[in-house]
């Protein structure tokens, strides 16, 4: 395989074996460089992370079952270090090429998972979402992608950030390709009700770009041929949707802060500008804005089955609030842009819902997803919506 696109990691181990016959028998899948193979180091997109690692003794849960499932494993891929990144340009091996639009960001920090499927490179591949890591890259590369339920996927054997927030995602190249693969990872739930009603989220709507949201729109009536004309309403008037990344951003940080603090502390590795100022942040959250952050989320989460009418409705918005960004800009111009990502991205992750990323929109030219967030629980449902649409 010729890797044009830099979506592959420059590092080798033993072919795992998989299944001759099986649920996911024919597909070919890519692993994001956070997650355990046996027999690869897994490096996690830090060059000194990497040097104090063995190679993985066994397989993360994930690879496992997807091997036992039949699905053929072909690399590991690029990743943001240690997953703190959400454009795909914080690994210190580069950013990888973005196949729908190549002097365009690929997003991150699942960007080698998302350039492997855009470039029919796999067929599906794994990646992680604790703050958008799959959701983003999805939307930039113009693929299908999901964020599962909190908790819904073994995270066993995977690099872990922010625990409270982590979840195991995986991207494909369709809809009914997305839903096989979760027919094999998703672990039971309790059932929620079926999804009657779309409902197009006009307040998260309204954090994206003009451009954005009206691209999100016109993609409605694929989904509208499933769920009936959609309602444009706010998901939550109160409080407003734009402040919840702030609560999730002290909690996500101090939890990655709290989870690499020793060996930061031990080591003194080698970060580029954007995580490191990511660590240092996490470090300094005071126990006063903390406890306000979990407060809300719990406030919020006692919600769910209100917000959601039980399951019964699904809301659509931008996955992303704009388009790819040009590769190359200037740090001081990227950041507010990841903080805008951040807005979309933090609802659901507060909610520990489940978001599905469809390549259905552009901007301009280049790809944007619409993702619909449903009820946690309710994976099955909105990859069945992947599938039929």
């Amino acid at each position: 395989m010729t890797d044009r696109f830099d979506a592959f990691v420059d590092s080798h181990g033993p072919t795992p074996q998989h299944a001759a016959e099986g649920p996911l028998a024919g597909l070919r899948f890519a692993v994001k460089d956070l997650i355990d193979v046996a027999g690869w180091t897994t490096r996690g997109g830090n060059p000194d992370w990497a040097a104090a690692q063995a190679p993985a003794a066994r397989h993360a849960e994930v690879v496992a079952r997807l091997l036992a499932a039949g699905a053929r494993f072909v690399g590991k891929t690029h990743t943001d270090e240690l997953s703190r990144g959400i454009f795909g340009e914080t690994s210190q091996d580069g950013a990888p090429i973005n196949p729908r639009a190549p002097e365009r960001l690929p997003g991150g920090s699942s960007s080698g998972s998302a350039v492997a499927v855009a470039g029919e490179l796999a067929d599906f591949a794994l990646g992680t979402d604790t703050g958008g890591s799959v959701r983003a890259p999805a939307s930039f590369c113009g693929v299908y992608g999901i964020r599962p339920t909190h908790g819904r996927v073994p995270f066993a054997g995977v690099i872990a950030q922010a625990p409270s927030f982590d979840t195991l995602g995986w991207l494909a190249t369709d809809g009914a390709t997305l839903a096989r693969v979760g027919s094999v990872l998703l672990d039971p739930a309790p059932q929620v009700a079926a999804p009657e009603r779309l409902i197009f989220a006009a307040d998260i709507a309204a954090l994206a770009d003009d451009a954005a949201a009206e691209a999100a729109r016109a993609a409605l009536p694929r989904i509208e041929a499933l769920l009936g004309a959609a309602e444009h309403r706010a998901f939550c008037a109160e409080p407003p949707v734009g402040d919840w990344f702030a609560e999730q951003g002290a909690l996500q940080q101090r939890e990655a802060w709290d989870s690499f603090a020793d060996w930061i502390d031990r080591t003194n590795p080698r970060f580029t500008w954007e995580v490191a100022l990511n660590f240092i942040a996490g470090r300094d959250r005071g126990a006063a804005e903390l406890a306000h952050a979990a407060g809300f989320r719990a406030v919020q989460r006692a919600r769910t089955e209100e917000l959601f009418d039980g399951g019964r409705a699904v809301f659509a918005f931008p996955a992303t609030p704009f388009a790819a960004p040009p590769r190359g800009l200037r740090r001081s111009v990227n950041w507010p842009l990841r903080n805008r990502i951040a807005r979309v991205t933090a609802i659901a992750g507060l909610l520990g819902a489940p978001v599905v990323v469809l390549p259905f929109a552009e901007v301009e030219g280049l790809p944007l997803g619409l993702a619909l967030m449903g009820m946690p629980g309710s994976d099955e449902a909105l990859l069945g919506l992947a599938a039929r649409a």
